[in-house]
C-alpha cells in the first residue's frame, strides 16, 4: 500500500515520493527532510516549481508550524527543482 501526503500548496494528495517533506524538530529550525524519517511536525510541498514558488508566496510553512522558517529553506526547495 502506497502511502499518500497532501501537498500544502495545492492541496492534491499524492504518494510521499512526489513530495518534500519540512519538518519543524521541537527544539531546532525547520529543515528540508529528504529521508523522510526525522522527528516532528511536517507539511509536504510537491516538487513542482510551481507549488514551491506558491509555498514561498503564501508563506505556507509559517503557518503549518506557527512560527518563521529561515528564508534558505524556501532557497534549498528551489535548487532541488533546478535539479529534477
Amino acid at each position: 500500500m502506497e502511502h499518500l501526503r497532501m501537498c500544502t500548496v495545492c492541496r492534491k494528495m499524492r504518494p510521499k515520493a512526489e513530495l518534500v517533506r519540512i519538518v519543524k524538530p521541537k527544539d531546532s529550525a525547520a529543515a528540508i527532510d529528504l529521508t523522510y524519517k526525522v522527528e516532528g511536525r511536517g507539511a509536504y510541498v510537491c516538487k513542482s516549481g510551481e507549488c514551491i514558488a506558491g509555498a514561498k508566496k503564501r508563506r505556507v510553512f509559517e503557518r503549518s508550524f506557527r512560527g518563521a522558517v529561515n528564508p534558505q529553506v524556501y532557497e534549498e526547495l528551489e535548487n532541488l527543482t533546478e535539479l529534477n
